[in-house]
């Protein structure tokens, strides 16, 4: 028989060393009553269960979270993000104040979940297990919650990890500015439908209504390439006759009849686009994310984050797209970026390993939004699919800068092919 290379015998420490190969997630078991609490780190944590729901926990006898689990009779477990290794090596050092700094409140059971964990549990002991120098807790769930939706943190080769953030299997690009932009520097109203049609047909939804001018109709083209942009329920019928499917306003613009406007939207059969102006401001954060809360329920199909005055920063930008994540409900998060310092491609990226797959862009940047065309350069260098013809945008941002009569700010409308 053929000895294995590093095989030894089975002993603590071999154990141990293989099973520092397998990844797992990190978790908080706290305990206790009457605000006495006690938690530690652990990492042997199961599902058991799905009805009734139950888990399993692994404590080693002789600690104090063993000993009060057992007395008390039950148990909370509260998955930690990947931004939160630190309050995880605080629950498995000798740090006496382990609750400090960090926000929790008391479950049904009177054990405290961490209320920013990226899920927490709170159960009843059902079964105690022996489990040689570990007792196996059982527990019925009596109490459920994912307050984030961020990453979790891992413990592999005994060392914080994460995982990688993944990228979306395809994106898609509307243009909110073209039209405008074309007409406020006095181009011809046949440049500019055709300009706006050549987008449609490329498979980008674009703005042909605003509130000023008329609407560009092509009656030929699919409802979904087109969208109205609106500041009161009355204009929704304005925006079915311009032949859009889609219907955007700024929540800011309509005050209280934003109720009434999502209403008119939902019963002509569009799709409903509310946007937050500047929403990457500093300090804004919870206004943004109690907004996004707030349109969600209201029955927006979309709802945008624009960059306004204030520039987004890639982690300003990752922090707020994660926190407005866990409150859009069935809501689609889009994002409306700028070309600002260099980093609006930096920005893109961002959202999209933020779970964002849907970007407001212009064509060939010209109103300072970034480049439909170079978001789609980015997510092919990414072998991510796209809704759009980006060659067929490429020839448009070409067009458009024969009338434009400069170079457009786009960076990549000047080549077509990407060759992996």
């Amino acid at each position: 028989m053929l000895k294995q290379r590093g095989a030894v015998a089975t002993d603590g420490e071999a154990f141990r060393a293989v099973m520092a190969q397998w990844p797992s997630g990190v978790v908080i078991v706290t305990t206790g009553s009457g605000g006495h609490w006690h938690g530690m780190t652990a990492s042997a944590f199961s599902s058991v269960s799905l009805d009734p729901p139950m888990v399993l926990v692994c404590l080693a006898r002789g600690t104090r979270t063993h000993d009060l689990v057992s007395g008390h009779g039950a148990f909370a477990v509260s998955i930690l993000g990947k931004d939160q290794a630190v309050l995880g090596s605080r629950f498995a050092g000798p740090d006496a104040d382990r609750f400090s700094g960090a926000a929790w409140q008391t479950g049904r059971t009177g054990s405290p979940v961490l209320a920013d964990a990226v899920g927490w549990l709170d159960c009843r002991v059902a079964h105690a297990y022996p489990g040689g120098d570990h007792t196996i807790f059982v527990g019925t769930v009596l109490a459920a919650a994912t307050p984030r939706q961020v990453p979790p943190v891992l413990f592999h080769s005994r060392a914080w990890s994460q995982l990688a953030d993944p990228l979306p299997e395809r994106i898609s690009v509307a243009d909110t500015g073209l039209v405008a932009v074309l007409r406020a520097r006095g181009f011809p109203e046949v440049r500019v439908a055709a300009l706006a049609r050549g987008s449609r047909c490329a498979g980008v939804r674009v703005r042909v209504f605003d509130g000023y001018g008329d609407a560009l109709r092509a009656g030929d083209l699919d409802l979904a390439t087109a969208s109205g942009l609106v500041v009161r329920p009355g204009q929704v019928a304005d925006v079915v006759a311009a032949g859009a499917g889609a219907v955007e306003f700024r929540a800011s613009d309509t005050g209280a009849g934003t109720g009434a406007l999502v209403g008119a939207a939902r019963e002509a059969g569009l799709t409903v686009v509310a946007r937050l102006p500047d929403a990457f401001a500093t300090g804004g954060e919870r206004r943004v994310v109690a907004e996004v809360a707030r349109l969600a329920a209201l029955g927006c199909d979309e709802i945008a984050l624009e960059e306004g005055r204030s520039p987004a920063t890639p982690l300003r930008l990752r922090k707020l797209l994660q926190e407005a994540a866990t409150v859009a409900g069935g809501a689609a998060l889009r994002v409306a970026l700028r070309e600002r310092h260099g980093i609006g491609l930096v920005n893109a990226l961002v959202a999209m390993k933020s779970g964002v797959w849907r970007f407001d862009t212009t064509l060939g940047g010209v109103d300072g939004a970034l480049p439909a065309e170079d978001v789609l350069f980015l997510a092919g260098e990414l072998e991510v699919t796209s809704t759009a013809d980006r060659a067929a945008l490429v020839a448009g941002a070409a067009e458009l800068e024969r009338s434009w009569g400069s170079v457009l700010p786009g960076r990549t409308y000047r080549f077509a092919d990407q060759a992996h």
